[in-house]
């Protein structure tokens, strides 16, 4: 029997993570709330990289229908290579997400985006990295140090972060009473039982994962997991794009891998499954119950939790989940082939 594997231990550790964080970030997120509203932005951007990125993309989702705040993706690249940031950055948060705070073109980009007067809101892990030194305002993530190449703690730490400064920047009082019980949704969410979705995906080539609103970017960082740790090609969709042309590709016995959302972005979704199901895919999907008719095989979970929380505790259930499926077709989900703790992209 395989050893626990370093992502095993550190994915266990997010509720723990995620209650420290709520307790010692109370303060600074209440400040950092009242600062931008004082500020009172045209529009938020955000910066990162690889999960980080799915982080931002959560982020977008949060401000844009909490806040009914545009957000839009600054690409590193546009600042560290085209040396190209828009001087109407002046006066806008510029939230840049980052485990390791070193990547040097992330730097680079928010050196520029500060330079034009961005706000740059840093919500990073190692409190002593250049980012960190460079924030204007500093969220830190608290998951302490994480080692494994797949970053697991770290990535539920900063959606917990950005979905409180979203609950007190907004006024979210409901929000911000359930992030006060996150702790428990994701204990409950690490019992969940998913092993039924590993004999589909054991020998599996490809699979389309989907997610709607706050559940696309969790689409998204389970899709990067497939691929890091089981070497699985994986390619995330909206469930509402899907059928813009890649559900063509769907054949019988093909894998869907679907996490419903648990808000209004749930319209369409049973629909959505039956069209899958009606061409023999084999649909495994979380979600609502109700919205799930037709799935292959329906994954547990996290029950009447508020959305967004019970979006963040599906990405949880997913890396026990992937870190088993990962032994299961012979991989090593500590030591993906190629890749490193921090990515150097210049």
């Amino acid at each position: 029997m395989a050893s626990e594997s370093q992502m095993m231990r550190e994915a266990r550790e997010a509720a723990e993570v995620c209650e420290r964080q709520i307790a010692l970030n109370r303060d600074a997120v209440k400040a950092a709330a009242a600062r931008l509203r004082a500020l009172d932005p045209p529009f938020a951007a955000t910066l990162a990289r690889g999960s980080s990125d799915q982080a931002a993309a959560f982020a977008k989702v949060l401000f844009e229908t909490r806040l009914k705040l545009p957000t839009l993706t600054h690409a590193p690249s546009i600042g560290a290579l085209y040396h190209a940031t828009s001087p109407k950055l002046r006066g806008v948060p510029m939230i840049a997400i980052s485990q390791s705070g070193r990547s040097p073109d992330l730097l680079r980009a928010a050196e520029e985006a500060q330079a034009t007067g961005a706000v740059l809101i840093a919500l990073v892990n190692d409190e002593s990295s250049p980012l960190a030194g460079m924030a204007d305002i500093l969220l830190p993530l608290r998951a302490g140090p994480e080692t494994s190449v797949a970053a697991t703690k770290s990535f539920i730490a900063a959606l917990v972060a950005l979905a409180h400064l979203t609950a007190e920047w907004s006024g979210d009082a409901a929000l911000c009473d359930a992030l006060d019980g996150v702790g428990d949704v994701l204990r409950t969410a690490w019992a969940a039982d998913w092993s039924a979705a590993i004999p589909p995906l054991v020998d599996a080539g490809s699979l389309l994962v989907l997610g709607r609103g706050l559940t696309f970017p969790i689409a998204g960082e389970a899709a990067l997991k497939f691929k890091e740790t089981s070497g699985l090609h994986a390619e995330a969709f909206s469930s509402a794009e899907v059928a813009h042309g890649p559900m063509t590709l769907v054949e019988a016995t093909d894998p869907v891998f679907i996490f419903g959302p648990a808000d209004e972005a749930r319209t369409g979704l049973r629909e959505r499954i039956s069209g899958f199901a009606d061409r023999g895919a084999t649909v495994i999907a979380t979600g609502r119950a109700e919205d799930l008719g037709g799935a292959s095989i329906v994954l547990p979970g996290a029950g009447d939790a508020h959305p967004v929380l019970g979006a963040i505790a599906m990405i949880q259930s997913f890396y026990r989940f992937a870190d088993a499926l990962s032994f299961a077709r012979g991989r090593d989900p500590d030591h993906p082939p190629y890749l490193a703790k921090v990515t150097r992209t210049l």
